[in-house]
């Protein structure tokens, strides 16, 4: 019975409105109150939901993304991918989403691309003869690779729930973030020349070298944090902060976007978002310690197997499982939820771990592209001045296209694996 209750709260203050945080507290509390429990229970529980050095990852990465913003980096990126796809038909869309492959391989977060790309290409793209729907559809679709392409704040918490090696999941994010980049890139040209979009004159050679070289310094940020992580020079925490000082210097005194009376309310976001972050992942865990006290993982698991033990189905059941969550929930609060049980049903079926770790992160990363609870949906919408619903019914292709390519990293290993087993050999 006081299950029920704590569903029955967590969804009715999701459908009110509340924050995801604050739902799954009240929630939990709810249950607490009608069980006896003390409440001690609620701080000791938040505490080891957030007592693990991997976390630190977060507030270096949201930082170093700020830090980005501010300081002209995101501009050059996405200055450098007009000048190469602008000359093709539908570029400037062609560039949304190649500036987010770019991006997302620095931030790691699909919310902070969306706000920051989509602050610059939705006007723009509207100004030069783009839907502005479609504008914002590119935006939030794009947006969901960066979580995919390392470094990447949802695989952060995965690794951090199951001991899984983060270096190994960024890693096997690689190619299937390069897929989807791809996917949605043909969806756009193809769009693009169905409704007669239109397309910027091609740069000279020597413009387009001089945007190259100005960008130069912006994409080896990426590169630093990769073979860093990769050859062992520094861990995913240190490479965020690593990122944060590159960041800062490039900003200031490259692109000189940056000055020291700035910092100040740069950091005071940084520590409003982390905070917010934090908060959903210590909340989130005294939901999933009250879940894992109920054995209710050990009954989604039997359930799930009770249907088949055949890996093919079980994925697809995964998939479905996770796509659906993904729609109405938080995607770190679904990590910490329902991760550790699935990944369990995953392996006992023969599922690679960080195979299965890329699956569920890709599943919640379409999941903030959806109603009712797509983030990126309700950030490109506010940035475009549009009903969210209009937004929603725009993305249908990308969302297709990012479904089909979910598909095939589900039933190809080799696009996950091949990577980290190259370069960091087989478990």
């Amino acid at each position: 019975m006081e299950v029920i209750i704590l569903f029955s709260v967590f969804l009715v203050l999701l459908v009110v409105g509340m924050p995801i945080a604050f739902s799954l507290g009240i929630a939990s509390l709810s249950y607490l109150l009608l069980e006896g429990i003390s409440l001690t229970i609620v701080p000791q529980r938040m505490y080891a939901g957030i007592d693990t050095f991997v976390l630190l990852c977060i507030p270096g990465f949201v930082l170093a993304g700020n830090l980005m913003n501010v300081g002209n980096i995101t501009e050059h990126i996405v200055r450098f991918a007009n000048a190469l796809l602008g000359h093709i038909r539908g570029g400037l869309g062609l560039a949304n989403v190649g500036g987010s492959m770019i991006f997302g391989g620095i931030s790691g977060t699909a919310v902070a691309d969306s706000a920051s790309i989509g602050a610059v290409m939705i006007p723009g793209m509207a100004r030069s003869g783009y839907d502005k729907p479609f504008a914002a559809a590119v935006t939030a679709a794009s947006s969901t690779v960066g979580p995919i392409i390392p470094p990447s704040v949802p695989m952060i918490i995965a690794g951090s729930l199951s001991g899984i090696s983060v270096g190994r999941m960024f890693l096997a994010g690689a190619i299937p973030g390069l897929l989807m980049g791809l996917a949605m890139m043909i969806t756009v040209y193809v769009l693009a020349v169905r409704r007669g979009y239109p397309k910027e004159k091609r740069v000279p050679v020597m413009q387009l070298l001089k945007e190259a070289k100005t960008a130069f310094w912006a994409l080896l940020m990426t590169v630093i944090i990769l073979y860093g992580i990769i050859g062992g020079l520094f861990t995913p925490t240190e490479a965020s902060i690593v990122a944060c000082l590159y960041a800062l210097v490039v900003g200031m005194y490259v692109y000189k976007g940056l000055t020291w009376r700035k910092l100040p309310s740069i950091l005071a976001d940084t520590v409003l978002t982390s905070s917010a972050l934090l908060l959903m992942v210590g909340l989130a865990n005294l939901f999933g310690w009250i879940l894992t006290s109920e054995q209710i993982p050990q009954m989604i698991a039997s359930l799930i197997l009770s249907i088949s033990d055949n890996p093919l189905i079980v994925l697809l059941i995964l998939n479905l499982i996770l796509l659906f969550v993904g729609a109405f929930m938080e995607t770190i609060a679904a990590l910490i939820i329902l991760f550790p049980a699935l990944v369990g049903v995953a392996t006992g079926v023969g599922v690679d771990p960080v195979h299965f770790a890329v699956i569920a992160v890709m599943n919640l990363m379409i999941g903030l592209t959806t109603p009712p609870v797509g983030v990126c949906l309700f950030v490109v919408a506010g940035i475009g001045k549009l009903p969210m619903l209009t937004v929603a019914r725009a993305i249908i292709p990308f969302l297709l296209c990012n479904l089909a390519v979910l598909f095939l990293v589900t039933y190809v290993p080799a696009i996950s694996l091949w990577l980290p087993n190259l370069l960091m050999g087989s478990n």
